[in-house]
């Protein structure tokens, strides 16, 4: 029984372990790793056939030099052009492989990074919403303080009391001169006073203290949502302009409902087929049409890791807020449910922000080697 339930501990600390550990499918890394790897061994591969090909051309211009009959040489010289035909084929090869490589793991980096975009999205709508900010903030809407009016109401003094409109009633500050006002011309006993204010001590003291910070917490998750669906626009302009060269129609997130990824990598062959027969001016401009989306993917990511550090840095300031009230300790059981659970959330976004949304690691060498397929240490 003790293993079983050794087991069981082990399991769930693995699972939540697991829960935000980066994978091929979820982490950019990953791909970008992949990608160096396959480009470096793509030129490993063709730079010993194009060595040996500099060889052969080598010694054809070493019997050139000693050739005596014009035969010799018109074969010698048909011989090294040959070979120098093949070198430019093999050249556009090793292009058209990088290329390929570069297309398809970009494509797969967009499919990772929009997942990540949308669940952000998620994530912000989930957080506390204005609604529940304004519930934990504004002491009108506790029991205990609504207690507290009704009975200073039904004590206060007729002549000199008044009562305050719809709108001024919800305003905080008002509301509690009011009661307060009302509370000391009032019937009220010295003894039921100090009562009363014991059971809204805790609350009072919260909403005011906390009040403009609760509010700095909505109006900046406000803020980074608006910049999540900049983001999300932005991803799927990316997507649009990046599969327009293979000749791929259909929306970023219509492919992504439609799980239609290898209709575009369909379109991906197709296109390396017909730039494989294309010569001069045309094959040039369908190269560079393939290439261009590459660095739009990379200025993308930049973006993406600005936001996903910018986001990172706002949650830290949000929790360094919550854990700012200096009575909690005091005032626990008072305090209201939603703002433990705003506190739970943040610590849990933060943890997400780390791990789950990470930025990608684009530094120089790895730029260089995603834009052109070269390593400086080679």
């Amino acid at each position: 029984m003790k293993t079983f339930l050794t087991l069981s501990i082990y399991l769930l600390l693995f699972a939540k372990t697991m829960a935000f550990s980066p994978t091929a499918e979820t982490n950019p890394n990953v791909i970008m790793e992949a990608l160096i790897s396959e480009i470096k061994a793509i030129n490993k591969k063709y730079e010993k056939i194009l060595d040996d090909k500099t060889v052969q051309i080598n010694k054809i211009d070493a019997a050139l030099a000693i050739a005596v009959s014009t035969e010799q040489k018109v074969d010698l010289l048909v011989e090294k052009d040959l070979i120098k035909r093949e070198i430019t084929v093999l050249q556009t090869e090793v292009t058209s492989e990088i290329s390929k490589i570069r297309y398809l793991k970009g494509l797969q980096i967009i499919k990772i990074l929009y997942e990540k975009v949308l669940s952000l999205d998620h994530h912000f709508a989930s957080v506390r919403t204005l609604n529940e900010i304004n519930k934990m903030s504004n002491p009108n809407q506790y029991p205990e303080y609504e207690k507290l009016k009704e009975l200073v109401s039904a004590k206060k003094d007729k002549k000199t009391a008044f009562d305050l409109t719809s709108v001024l009633g919800t305003n905080t500050i008002v509301s509690l001169v009011q009661t307060f006002t009302s509370m000391t011309t009032s019937s009220m006993s010295k003894d039921e006073k100090e009562k009363e204010l014991g059971n809204v001590a805790c609350i009072l003291d919260f909403t005011l203290r906390m009040q403009n910070d609760l509010n700095t917490i909505y109006f900046e998750t406000a803020f980074l949502q608006k910049s999540n669906a900049k983001m999300k626009e932005d991803i799927e302009t990316l997507f649009k302009d990046y599969t327009k060269p293979i000749g791929y129609t259909s929306t970023l997130e219509n492919c992504r409902s439609n799980d239609d990824w290898e209709n575009v990598t369909l379109k991906m062959e197709e296109y390396l087929t017909k730039l494989k027969t294309t010569t001069g001016t045309a094959q040039y401009k369908m190269q560079v049409n393939l290439e261009f989306p590459i660095d739009r993917l990379l200025q993308f990511i930049i973006q993406y890791n600005n936001f996903i550090d910018q986001g990172g840095k706002f949650y830290e300031k949000f929790k360094i807020i919550l854990n700012s009230y200096e009575n909690e300790k005091q005032c626990e059981s008072k305090l209201p449910l939603e703002y433990k659970k705003l506190k739970s959330d943040i610590d849990v976004a933060i943890d997400k922000f780390n791990i789950a949304y990470k930025p990608v690691e684009v530094n120089g060498t790895k730029m260089k080697e995603i834009l052109y397929g070269l390593n400086e240490f080679d």
